[in-house]
C-alpha cells in the first residue's frame, strides 16, 4: 500500500549512448525491455482486469494463477499457498535456484488491491502513456515490472546470477488474522535473503524519482473511558466527578500536545460517547446512546500512529500509557494496542549501501542520482516485516498518482526505466557487486 503522489510533467526516459556504461549483457536487458513493452502494457491490462479486491478470494486467486503463466517458463517452481487459516484468499511463492555462490534475492510483491468486486471502478483504460485501472500501480504494475526484469535478465543469460525466491501476498492492502500466520511464509524467506527488492511504486518528486531506504509502522489502538453516570446538574462534584466523554477528550488532547516527534503521525478515526457507546466487530462502525441531561458513563475511540522504527514504537506505547493513567475525577480509562499491525523498517545504514548500488546502476544507464525519499511519504508495507533480518529497497515498481482511489494512474513509460533499473541491479546484487 502506498500513499499516492502526483506524476505530472513526467516523461519517457531514454538512455543516452554517450552516457551509457553497460555491460554487453546489461545492454541486451535494456533492449529487451524496450522491445517487450508492448507486451508488458497488454499484461498489466490483463491483470487490472481480473478483480482482486483483497476479500474476492477467487479473483487474488486468479491473479495468482496468471503471474505463474509468467513465471514457470523463466524456470521458476511456483507454489500457490493458501491462507484460509488468515481468513484470506493466499499468496504465491515462486522460487528459482542460479549458480553456486550466487547471492540470494528476495523479491516482494501484492497480488490484491483495495477495490473489491462491488467497486464501480474495474477496468484498465490506456490514454496514450497513461492508463487507469485498479491496481495499475499498485501492485500490478509493481509485478509487470518484476516480470519484464526477469525476462530481461533471461534474454541476456543473468537470471543465474541470482537465487531468487519471490513472494507475492494475497492480503497486503487488508492483511489476514492472525498476522503471524498471514507474514509467515514472507518473514521465513527475509531470514534466508541476502537482499530484499518491494515492487510497490516508485515516488517521484518535482519531476525526480525518488529511493526509497525506510517505510513507517501501522499501529492500531482502542482507548475506552468509563464514568459515574447520574444527573448532568452533578457533574464535576465530588461524587459524580468529570464524566466519560470528558475523560476521552482529555485523553485525546494531551496526545496531540505531548506525542510529537519527528517522523511520528498519529490519528483518531473514530468516537462514540453517552449512556452507551460500542464498537462492531470490525471496529468501523460506533453506536451510542445519551441525553444532554445525563452524565456519559462510556467513552470509546479508535484510532493509529505511525513510527519509523521499533524503538520509536516501544516509546510512544509508553507516552500513551502514561497520558490515558492520569484519570480525570471519577473516571477509568484503558488503552489496548492491537495485534497485527504493521512494523517499522528504519533507514539503515545496509539499506542505503542497496541504494548506492541502485544509483551505481542509475549512473550507467544515464540516469539521474535517486535521493532518498522522506519515509513520512509513504505507507505501511510488506517488506517492513522483513526489515530486521535483511537489507532492502523498496519502490521498484511503476510511477502512479491517486493510488487506492477511482481513477488510480500508471504511468506506462516508468515501467521501462524501472524494468531496466531492476534487471541491471538483481543481476549485480547476485553476483555480489
Amino acid at each position: 500500500m502506498r500513499i499516492p503522489l502526483s506524476i505530472a510533467a513526467m516523461s519517457i526516459i531514454a538512455i543516452s549512448p554517450a552516457q551509457a556504461k553497460l555491460s554487453a549483457p546489461e545492454a541486451v536487458m535494456a533492449k529487451t525491455v524496450d522491445a517487450e513493452y508492448g507486451r508488458s502494457v497488454a499484461l498489466l491490462q490483463r491483470l487490472v482486469d481480473q478483480n482482486s479486491g483483497s476479500m474476492n478470494f477467487a479473483g487474488v486467486e486468479a491473479v495468482g494463477r496468471m503471474v505463474r503463466a509468467e513465471l514457470e517458463p523463466l524456470g521458476f517452481t511456483v507454489v500457490w499457498k493458501p491462507m484460509a487459516a488468515a481468513k484470506r484468499s493466499g499468496h504465491i511463492i515462486a522460487t528459482r535456484t542460479g549458480k553456486a555462490g550466487a547471492k540470494r534475492l528476495l523479491l516482494i510483491g501484492h497480488l490484491d488491491t483495495v477495490f473489491e468486486k462491488d467497486s464501480p471502478f474495474q477496468k484498465f483504460v490506456r490514454r496514450g502513456e497513461e492508463a487507469e485501472g485498479p491496481g495499475a500501480g499498485d501492485d500490478k504494475g509493481g509485478m509487470v515490472v518484476m516480470i519484464s526484469a526477469l525476462r530481461a535478465m533471461k534474454a541476456a543469460g543473468t537470471l543465474d546470477a541470482a537465487n531468487f525466491e519471490i513472494v507475492l501476498t494475497g492480503d497486503e492492502e487488508d492483511s489476514g488474522d492472525p498476522i503471524d500466520v498471514a507474514r509467515a511464509d514472507l518473514i521465513a524467506a527475509g531470514k534466508r535473503a541476502d537482499a530484499a527488492l518491494d515492487f510497490e511504486g516508485l515516488f517521484v518528486e518535482d519531476g525526480k524519482d525518488m529511493g526509497s531506504i525506510a517505510r513507517r509502522s501501522s499501529n492500531s489502538w482502542t482507548l475506552t473511558t468509563k464514568g459515574k453516570t447520574g444527573h448532568s446538574s452533578l457533574i464535576f462534584n465530588a461524587t459524580y466527578g468529570d464524566g466519560a466523554i470528558n475523560e476521552l477528550a482529555r485523553i485525546l488532547g494531551a496526545f496531540r500536545n505531548e506525542l510529537p516527534e519527528p517522523n511520528l503521525t498519529f490519528n483518531t478515526g473514530i468516537v462514540a460517547g453517552g449512556a452507551t457507546a460500542a464498537l462492531d466487530a470490525d471496529g468501523v462502525r460506533a453506536t451510542a446512546t445519551g441525553k444532554s441531561n445525563v452524565i456519559p458513563s462510556t467513552g470509546i475511540a479508535r484510532g493509529d500512529f505511525r513510527t519509523l522504527s521499533e524503538e520509536q514504537t516501544a516509546r510512544v506505547k509508553a507516552k500513551m500509557t502514561a497520558i490515558v493513567a492520569k484519570h480525570a475525577p471519577g473516571t477509568d480509562a484503558e488503552i489496548v494496542f492491537e495485534q497485527g499491525g504493521y512494523p517499522a523498517m528504519a533507514p539503515t545504514a545496509g539499506n542505503r549501501a542497496l541504494l548506492a548500488k541502485l544509483n551505481g546502476v542509475n549512473a550507467d544507464l544515464g540516469l539521474a542520482e535517486m535521493q532518498p525519499l522522506d519515509p513520512l511519504r509513504r505507507g505501511a508495507g510488506d517488506i517492513s516485516f522483513v526489515a530486521n533480518d535483511v537489507d532492502g529497497l523498496i519502490g521498484l515498481g511503476p510511477a502512479s498518482r491517486g493510488d487506492h482511489a477511482p481513477g488510480e494512474t500508471v504511468d506506462l513509460s516508468s515501467i521501462r526505466r524501472q524494468a531496466k533499473r531492476a534487471a541491471i541491479l538483481m543481476t549485480r546484487l547476485g553476483s555480489g557487486r
